[in-house]
């Protein structure tokens, strides 16, 4: 059989940072959502483990040996052998938890295909030694995400929600926005979300008075980023945009898809370098393995 998994960018509807332990990570605390762009995994049977990537951002991803997927498939199973190839449709280092999503799709995948049946317990322990951010892509759900982001909690189910995502083409390196960060909002000053949320304004209300404290470095660091941020600000039918992860890509919530269509067609005809797609929040589900008959 051949198993086909997608892989969901990740976005932080917030992100607050919290105090520097002494391993260097920090606390944080994030509302998280994924949508439906998103890196396409293949898995097909084989003696060998190998990894073939393409799609337009092949050629800005680690070599093989270093490749998250490449991890994650040793660290689920190191004595199996799996075909694996990956389009990478999303940006790198773009603040969309990329990689993290492509190795948490790898576990998911291979654990089919495999026929392993780890439960999503052991699955999320496997995640956390790969990286911060892949328990919360094992899940590609709605969560909260606490520590420094291992520890999630999925919940309800988000409204419907329209969305423009915006990479000006510019990678920007975590460790490098941290290390400019000068202001925490600090973490426990939100509780996650309950259940109940209909529309896309009870969404806009409860995240209107939260922000992302690592958007100011790194706008400091990348100009760019803050024009982008004003370039969805401008957009009829624009209720709030904001920067996701450590950048560069930013994300303008819209009141329904018409809107967000054509927002990205003004910013893409406008800025032919950058990076531009409408989408949506993804629902639960949308990253579960698909398998095919050989």
């Amino acid at each position: 059989m051949r198993v086909t998994v997608r892989a969901p960018a990740k976005l932080n509807l917030f992100l607050h940072i919290g105090e520097q332990h002494a391993d260097g990570f920090h606390d944080l605390e994030s509302l998280a959502a994924f949508t439906e762009e998103a890196d396409l995994l293949e898995f097909a049977p084989s003696d060998e483990l190998t990894l073939r990537a393409q799609g337009p951002f092949a050629g800005a991803l680690p070599g093989v040996p270093d490749n998250l997927v490449m991890r994650a498939a040793r660290a689920l199973d190191g004595n199996r052998g799996a075909e694996m190839a990956l389009c990478k449709n999303l940006p790198v280092a773009a603040g969309l938890g990329g990689g993290s999503a492509d190795a948490a799709a790898a576990l998911r995948g291979l654990n089919v295909l495999w026929k392993l049946d780890r439960t999503d317990a052991e699955l999320l322990a496997i995640a956390a030694s790969i990286g911060s951010d892949v328990p919360a892509c094992l899940l590609s759900r709605p969560l909260w995400m606490a520590g420094r982001g291992e520890q999630v909690a999925a919940l309800p189910e988000l409204p419907p929600v329209a969305l423009v995502l915006v990479n000006p083409g510019v990678a920007v390196p975590t460790s490098r926005v941290f290390a400019a960060l000068n202001a925490r909002s600090g973490t426990g000053r939100m509780a996650p979300p309950a259940a109940g949320m209909k529309t896309v304004w009870d969404l806009v209300s409860y995240i209107a008075d939260t922000d992302n404290d690592l958007e100011a470095p790194a706008e400091a660091i990348y100009p760019v980023i803050g024009e982008v941020l004003a370039a969805l600000e401008h957009e009829p039918g624009c209720i709030q945009a904001q920067m996701s992860g450590s950048g560069a890509t930013c994300f303008g919530i819209f009141q329904d898809g018409p809107w967000a269509g054509g927002a990205a067609g003004r910013i893409a005809a406008d800025h032919p370098g950058w990076w531009v797609r409408a989408t949506r929040l993804a629902a639960p589900g949308f990253g579960a393995p698909l398998v095919l008959a050989a």
